[in-house]
């Protein structure tokens, strides 16, 4: 007899917590490609944090939320680590050749609280 068991999964008290920080970039000329500005902050981002700091902060660019335009997108972040994840964003200097600040607008504890208040250029 031969039972399958399933792992219970983490109660919501108990999982870690994430906050959404909003970002634009300022730069020369436009930047397209969202995956340029992705390579870059996690780059920077490791060399800020080192590994075992990126992996606990858990950084991740959302891609889905990249506007083009306003040149404005959003990353994920654990809540202990978004005055980190700030600071590497803050040091960034250039994006696919091309010189750039990136500037953190704000954070927010939902992905739609943060689009409707720092997306909306």
């Amino acid at each position: 007899m031969n039972i399958k068991r399933k792992i219970k999964p983490l109660l919501p008290s108990l999982r870690e917590k994430k906050r959404y920080i909003a970002f634009e970039i300022v730069s020369e000329g436009q930047i397209k490609d969202i995956s340029a500005v992705s390579r870059q902050i996690k780059d920077n981002s490791l060399n800020f944090f080192g590994e075992l700091g990126l992996a606990n902060a858990g950084l991740m660019v959302v891609e889905d939320c990249w506007n083009r335009d306003a040149q404005r997108g959003i990353i994920r972040v654990n809540n202990k680590y978004m005055n980190h994840a700030k600071a590497s964003l803050a040091l960034i200097s250039a994006i696919d050749g091309k010189e750039a600040l990136v500037r953190s607008l704000g954070a927010s504890g939902t992905l739609k609280k943060a689009k409707d208040k720092y997306m909306a250029a």
